[in-house]
C-alpha cells in the first residue's frame, strides 16, 4: 500500500513546492504602477488661531500681521493702524496629496507646518484655507483642529521639547472641491511603469500577461514600461482588465547591488551578490593616550617652587586575527557567514566590502548613501 502511495505523495509534494514558489513571487500591482493613476500635490497658506501665547511674534513676522489684517478686513474689522501684540496666531503652510480619482465632497488628510517663529501649534485651529495644485487651481479647502504629536514645556531655568510641536496634522481636514477628470475606463491601452526598472522583469511581466490574456496584449517597451492593449474580444472595460492582471505573480529580477549607509553602519546586500576567490585579513588597532599630573614639591626651607609636571602614557593594542579565505565564487549567505566568522562589526564590514570591490573581487555594484 505504501509503495502505491509513494508516487502520488511525491507528485503532491512537487505540486505544493511549485505552488509555494509561485506564491513567493510578487504580484504585478506590487512591482508596477499604472501610468496616470497617481496623486497630485496641493499646497496652501493660512492662519492657525487659538494658540495659548505660542504663536508668531507679530513684530518679527510681518507676513503674519498682514495676513491677520486681511482676514479681519473680510469680516469688516479695520485694524490697519492698530499695534497688535497677540501671540495666539501663527502663519502656516498646508500640504496634502490629492488621491487619484477622488470625487467632489470627499475628504483627505492635511499637514500643517509653522512658517514663522511660533513655538507650538498645539491647541490651534486652522482657518478655512484653499489648497491649490501646480496649475494654480483650487482643488480643496482645509479647516479644523490641528493635532500635534510633539510638545514643548519650559520654566525659569529649564525647558524640554519632544518631537516637533510646530508641525501637525488634521485628519480628514480638507474637503475636495474639484475633481481631476479621467476617462480611464474607456481607454484602449495603458502603460505599466515598473518601480525598479529591469529588462528581465519587464519581459517576464509581458509574457505573464500574454499567457493570461492570450495573444500579444502586452509588450515591453523599455526596462521601465510595459504597454498593455485591450484585446478586441475582451468584453470588460479597462478597469476590469487591470483588476484581472494585477493579481498575476511575476518573478522580479534585480541587479547585484550592495547598499551602504555609513552614517548608521547599515549594509543591505541583494541575493545575487557574488564574491570571487579572495583572502581577507582584518584587525583593529587601538591606541590609548592617558594624561596625569605629577606635583613636584621642593625641599623644605629651599628657594624652589612647586610645579606640576605632566605625565603621558601611550599604549597600543592590536587584534591578532587570522587570514580568512573565501574560495571560488560564493553566494550571499556564504559571504555573510565568512565575514561573521572573522568576527567583524558592521562598520568594519563596510570597509572590507569596499576593499573587496577595489580589488575587483566583488561582483556587484556598491551604492553608498
Amino acid at each position: 500500500m505504501l509503495r502505491r502511495l509513494a508516487p502520488a505523495l511525491l507528485a503532491l509534494a512537487v505540486v505544493l513546492t511549485a505552488g509555494a514558489d509561485a506564491l513567493a513571487n510578487p504580484r504585478i500591482k506590487d512591482i508596477a504602477d499604472v501610468e496616470g493613476v497617481r496623486e497630485n500635490q496641493l499646497v496652501g497658506y493660512g492662519l492657525v488661531v487659538g494658540l495659548d501665547g505660542s504663536g508668531d511674534t507679530l513684530r518679527n513676522s510681518a507676513f503674519t500681521r498682514q495676513s491677520m489684517n486681511s482676514l479681519l478686513e473680510r469680516f469688516g474689522v479695520n485694524v490697519r493702524d492698530v499695534d497688535l501684540r497677540t501671540g495666539n496666531v501663527a502663519a502656516v503652510m498646508i500640504t496634502a496629496n490629492l488621491p487619484p480619482f477622488a470625487t467632489q465632497g470627499s475628504r483627505m488628510d492635511v499637514t500643517v507646518s509653522a512658517l514663522g517663529d511660533a513655538d507650538s501649534l498645539q491647541g490651534g485651529v486652522l482657518i478655512a484655507t484653499p489648497l491649490m495644485g501646480a496649475d494654480g487651481q483650487v482643488y480643496a479647502v482645509a479647516q479644523g483642529s490641528v493635532a500635534v504629536g510633539g510638545f514643548s514645556a519650559q520654566g525659569a531655568a529649564a525647558s524640554i521639547t519632544r518631537g516637533v510641536p510646530t508641525n501637525g496634522r488634521i485628519a480628514n481636514g480638507a474637503i475636495i472641491e474639484r475633481e481631476v477628470r479621467s476617462d480611464f475606463g474607456s481607454e484602449e491601452s495603458i502603460r505599466l511603469s515598473l518601480r525598479n526598472p529591469d529588462f528581465t522583469t519587464a519581459r517576464r511581466m509581458a509574457d505573464a500577461i500574454n499567457a493570461y490574456m492570450g495573444g500579444g496584449a502586452a509588450r515591453a517597451l523599455d526596462p521601465a514600461t510595459v504597454r498593455l492593449d485591450r484585446p478586441s474580444g475582451y468584453r470588460g472595460d479597462m478597469v476590469s482588465m487591470v483588476a484581472d492582471i494585477e493579481q498575476i505573480r511575476v518573478a522580479a529580477d534585480m541587479r547585484a547591488r550592495v547598499v551602504i549607509d555609513e552614517g548608521t553602519g547599515t549594509i543591505v546586500m541583494g541575493e545575487n551578490v557574488r564574491v570571487s576567490t579572495v583572502a581577507i585579513a582584518q584587525g583593529n588597532l587601538t591606541i590609548t593616550v592617558s594624561e596625569s599630573a605629577f606635583v613636584s614639591q621642593p625641599a623644605p626651607f629651599s628657594d624652589g617652587e612647586t610645579v606640576v609636571v605632566p605625565q603621558t602614557a601611550v599604549t597600543a593594542d592590536e587584534d591578532m586575527r587570522q587570514l580568512g579565505v573565501l574560495e571560488q565564487t560564493v553566494s550571499l549567505r556564504q559571504l555573510v557567514d565568512g565575514l561573521n566568522a572573522l568576527g567583524v562589526s558592521p562598520r568594519d564590514m563596510i570597509t572590507i566590502l569596499q576593499t573587496i570591490a577595489a580589488a575587483g573581487a566583488l561582483q556587484a555594484e556598491i551604492e553608498v548613501l
